[in-house]
C-alpha cells in the first residue's frame, strides 16, 4: 500500500472480488485466511458492505455478493457499448449485416448496443435492449460455447431463424475480459451465413475484447 491508497477501501474491495468468484459464499473464517487478516477486521467489512447492501449472509452466515452490485452494475452498459461501437460501426459498414455487442444479464442474453448499416436497401432491426434466452440465437450459443470451453477460443456461432423467421446470425464470444460476459456478432436475411462473416465477426470480438481490456 502507498501513502495514497486506502487498506480498508483496498481490503473491501478484495472482499467483493472473492465473494464474486465463488457461487456458494464464503465465511468470516475463510476471508480472513484469504486475506490474512484477523475475524475481527472482516465482520468489520462485511458488515459495512452490507450496509451499501453490497454483500448479504444467509443463515448458515456464509457471505455472498448483493443486490447492490446489480445498480452499480448497470451504469458499465454505457461504458463497455461506447467502448464497442468503432468495432461495431466496423462489422456493419464491412458485412452489410447488422452487427451487436450482447451481454449475459441474469440468465438472459441482452443486446446493449446495435449498429445498422448505412449503405444496404435492407436489413434486420435488431435494437438495443433486446432479450432474449441464452440457448437460442447466435449472440447466446456464442456466449454458452465460451463457458463450456474456457481454455479455449470456440471460434464462432451459427444460426438460422431461431430469434426471428428467415434471419440467420454469426457471433463469437468475447474473451479475456475480466467481469464481463458477451458476445459480437451480426444477424441477416439470409437462408445461411457467408465464411467470411464468420471469420470477420471473430475478428470483431477480439477488436471489442481489446477495447475493454
Amino acid at each position: 500500500m502507498t501513502a495514497e491508497t486506502s487498506q480498508t477501501l483496498d481490503r473491501g474491495l478484495r472482499v467483493l472480488k472473492l465473494l464474486a468468484d465463488t457461487d456458494h459464499g464464503l465465511t468470516v473464517t475463510e476471508l480472513s485466511n484469504k486475506l490474512g487478516v484477523n475475524r475481527t477486521v472482516v465482520y468489520r467489512l462485511l458488515a459495512t458492505l452490507e450496509q451499501h447492501a453490497l454483500v448479504r449472509r444467509d443463515l448458515g452466515g456464509r457471505a455472498r455478493v448483493g443486490l447492490g452490485v446489480l445498480r452499480l452494475g448497470r451504469q458499465v452498459h454505457p461504458l463497455v457499448r461506447e467502448a464497442a461501437l468503432p468495432a461495431l460501426r466496423s462489422l456493419a459498414e464491412d458485412i452489410g449485416a447488422t452487427a451487436h455487442l450482447t451481454l449475459v444479464d441474469g440468465t438472459e442474453a441482452l443486446a446493449v448496443a446495435v449498429v445498422e448499416p448505412t449503405w444496404t436497401d435492407y436489413h434486420v432491426a435488431y435494437r438495443a435492449g433486446f432479450r432474449h434466452p441464452l440457448d437460442r440465437g447466435a449472440a447466446g450459443r456464442a456466449i454458452l460455447s465460451a463457458r463450456h470451453s474456457p481454455r479455449a477460443d470456440p471460434g464462432y456461432t451459427l444460426t438460422h431463424g431461431e430469434l426471428e423467421a428467415g434471419a440467420s446470425g454469426a457471433a463469437a464470444p468475447l474473451l479475456g475480459v475480466t467481469g464481463v460476459e458477451g458476445s459480437v456478432g451480426v444477424v441477416m436475411l439470409a437462408d445461411s451465413v457467408p465464411e467470411r462473416v464468420g471469420t470477420r465477426v471473430m475478428d470483431a470480438a477480439r477488436e471489442v475484447a481489446d477495447a475493454l481490456r
